[in-house]
């Protein structure tokens, strides 16, 4: 190749270099499968599948979000027994998610909006690290969330998860707000309520998983948490999101199928 020709041709070459790059490390895993995003100690994938096409993937949760309805449709991350941490550290200012490439929603959509900034990944399961707790206040991981929900039967269902990964010792958690329906929105920016909420919850690794599934309407309550176990195949049904595709297809459809209790103390 001439010499005069040689020159552009490298610079062309190291430009595409930096695009690839900073997509790479933009966060946004669109284009993605699960096996090149996490690999569990369990032995498999444990990321949910996503409608919207836009993982994301934070060192200390990952999550699908909906640009339609400004915010995540699930959250999914570990949690183990030595994450359960009694740190008190200051909170801090909620902040946009910059690697959603369409930003996540400005927190300001919450304020006089008569709804709690609810977190997802709660930043109680992440007091381990300063950074790991400052990651929680991303605006990708909040939801609007009724206060005497949040501050009730939702924080009931995070502090039971908590006991749960410090006697099982590792628990992987998927969580959010069921985006489907008519739903009402708050703010200039249209973040949409969800009616329900969910969390599906999975132990015991490859060898010997169990499942359990909550869906809650979007209120207060005093009953039992019991009464808001379901299948894993309704919450499916309710949000066209595959939890656990990657266990082996028997196992998957028995958990999946069930809402026994056993083999979690409640």
């Amino acid at each position: 190749m001439k010499r005069k020709y040689l020159y552009p041709v490298l610079i062309i070459i190291v430009t595409i270099g930096f695009y690839y790059i900073e997509e790479y490390q933009g966060g946004d895993w669109s284009n993605s499968t699960e096996e090149t995003i996490d690999k569990s100690e369990f032995g498999f994938y444990y990321l949910p599948t996503s409608t919207t096409g836009s993982i994301i993937v934070h060192d200390n949760y990952s999550l699908s979000y909906s640009e339609k309805h400004e915010q995540a449709e699930w959250v999914a991350y570990e949690l183990k027994r030595e994450h359960l941490s009694n740190n008190n550290f200051k909170r801090p200012y909620f902040e946009k998610d910059e690697k959603v490439r369409s930003n996540s929603a400005d927190w300001r959509n919450y304020k006089n909006s008569g709804y709690d900034r609810g977190h997802l990944c709660p930043a109680g399961d992440r007091r381990y690290d300063y950074n790991a707790f400052e990651e929680t206040f991303l605006t990708s991981n909040i939801s609007p969330q009724n206060h005497e929900f949040n501050s009730g039967i939702w924080n009931e269902l995070e502090q039971k998860v908590r006991y749960w990964a410090k006697k099982y010792d590792g628990l992987y958690v998927v969580t959010g707000g069921v985006l489907s329906g008519d739903l009402k929105s708050i703010g200039y920016e249209a973040v949409s309520v969800p009616k329900y909420f969910y969390k599906v919850i999975l132990k015991g690794g490859a060898e010997n998983p169990k499942m359990i599934a909550f869906l809650m309407p979007h209120q207060n309550s005093n009953a039992p948490l019991k009464e808001f176990v379901v299948p894993t195949d309704k919450i499916e049904e309710l949000t066209g999101i595959d939890f656990f595709s990657s266990l082996e297809d028997t196992i998957e459809k028995k958990l999946e199928n069930s809402s026994s209790i056993s083999g979690w103390k409640f």
